[in-house]
C-alpha cells in the first residue's frame, strides 16, 4: 500500500511539474523514425528563424574553435517545397524538399532530420551523408532550433539576434581553450582557431598583405575552411634577396610569432630552411608588421594561420 502511495506521490508532482512550465516555451509534435512521410500543413506559410545551433552537448562550439552559428531563416511552402533565406541574394529562394525515409530530408544541398514541428518551433539534426550514409560522428551532432517570427515577437518579446548570442556556457568553454592555448603557444595540439583571425597590418609600403580565401563549394571548402585554416599572401620590397615561401606561423596572444610548419625541403637541410624561415619571421615580419591575435568571444588566444611570403629584392 505504502508502494503505491509512493508511485502515486511520485506521478503527482511529475504532472504538477509539467504543468508549470513556461508557457513561453513552445509545443512541440515529437517526430519518430517510420515509414510514414511528414504533412507539413498545419505549419505552412509560418516564416522561423534559427536561434541556436549546436552540438549535443548544449556548445556552439568544438575543439577546434569552430562556431555553429544560426543563420537560416526557413518556410514550408507545401510538403514537397520549401524556402530558404539566401544571405547572397538578401531575399527568400526556393527549394525543392527532397524525402528520403523516415524523417530525413533535403533541401538548399543539406541533409536533415527533422525531430519535432509545432507552430512555434522546428527542431532539425543537420546531417553528414556520404556515399548515402549518415555518418554517425561529430559530423551528425548538430542541432537546429528554429522559432516562428511570431512567437518571438509576440509571446518571448525578443529578437532572434538576442537569442542567438553564445551562451555562458560557450564563454565558459572557449577561456578553458584559451587558458590552454596561451599556456603552449607554441605546440600546435594547443593552439586553436580565432573566430575573429588574426589580423596583419603593415606599418609601411615595404610589405603588402592579402587575406586569401580557398572557398570552393563544389570541392567541398566552404566558408568554414577559411575560419579554421587562414591564409595570407605577404609581399616584401627590398629583400635582401628574392625568394618565396609558405609555411604556418603560430602567433599567441600579444602578437609574437613562432615558426610552425612548412614543407619542400629536400630532409638534409631541413634545419637550414627552418633558419631561413624563423629569419624572415623575425627579420621582416615582426618588424613590418602590427599583429593583432585571434581571438573568440574577445578573448585573445594563441591560433596558428598559413603565410606565402614573397620577397623582391
Amino acid at each position: 500500500m505504502l508502494k503505491k502511495n509512493l508511485i502515486y506521490i511520485f506521478l503527482s508532482l511529475l504532472f504538477l511539474l509539467y504543468s508549470c512550465t513556461s508557457s513561453d516555451a513552445p509545443v512541440k509534435t515529437k517526430i519518430t523514425t517510420s515509414k510514414t512521410r511528414l504533412s507539413f500543413e498545419t505549419i505552412k506559410g509560418i516564416k522561423y528563424q534559427e536561434v541556436k545551433r549546436r552540438f549535443s552537448n548544449g556548445l556552439s562550439f568544438d575543439s577546434l574553435g569552430f562556431q555553429q552559428e544560426p543563420s537560416w531563416i526557413i518556410q514550408f511552402v507545401s510538403n514537397d517545397s520549401i524556402r530558404a533565406y539566401s544571405p547572397q541574394k538578401k531575399a527568400m529562394q526556393g527549394f525543392h524538399l527532397h524525402y528520403d525515409h523516415g524523417d530525413v530530408y533535403n533541401f538548399a544541398k543539406e541533409w536533415f532530420r527533422i525531430k519535432s514541428i509545432s507552430k512555434d518551433s522546428v527542431v532539425m539534426q543537420r546531417l553528414f551523408v556520404s556515399k548515402k550514409e549518415i555518418a554517425k560522428d561529430i559530423r551528425s551532432d548538430v542541432n537546429l532550433t528554429y522559432y516562428a517570427q511570431d512567437y518571438i515577437k509576440n509571446t518571448l518579446k525578443t529578437t532572434a539576434a538576442k537569442l542567438q548570442r553564445p551562451t555562458a556556457k560557450d564563454t565558459t568553454f572557449i577561456r578553458g581553450l584559451s587558458d590552454q592555448a596561451n599556456r603552449n603557444p607554441t605546440t600546435r595540439d594547443s593552439v586553436f582557431a580565432g573566430r575573429q583571425p588574426v589580423r596583419f597590418i603593415p606599418k609601411n609600403k615595404m610589405i603588402s598583405v592579402e587575406k586569401l580565401s580557398s572557398v570552393d563549394v563544389l570541392n567541398g571548402k566552404t566558408e568554414a575552411f577559411d575560419y579554421l585554416y587562414p591564409s595570407y599572401r605577404m609581399v616584401i620590397q627590398k629583400a635582401y634577396k628574392d625568394f618565396g615561401y609558405t609555411f604556418t606561423v603560430l602567433v599567441d596572444k600579444k602578437g609574437k610569432l613562432y615558426l610552425g610548419t612548412f614543407s619542400g625541403e629536400i630532409p638534409e637541410y631541413h634545419e637550414v630552411r627552418k633558419k631561413v624561415l624563423e629569419g624572415i619571421i623575425s627579420v621582416y615580419l615582426q618588424n613590418l608588421l602590427t599583429i593583432k591575435p585571434g581571438t573568440t568571444l574577445g578573448i585573445p588566444h594563441a591560433s596558428e594561420v598559413t603565410v606565402t611570403v614573397k620577397g623582391i629584392k
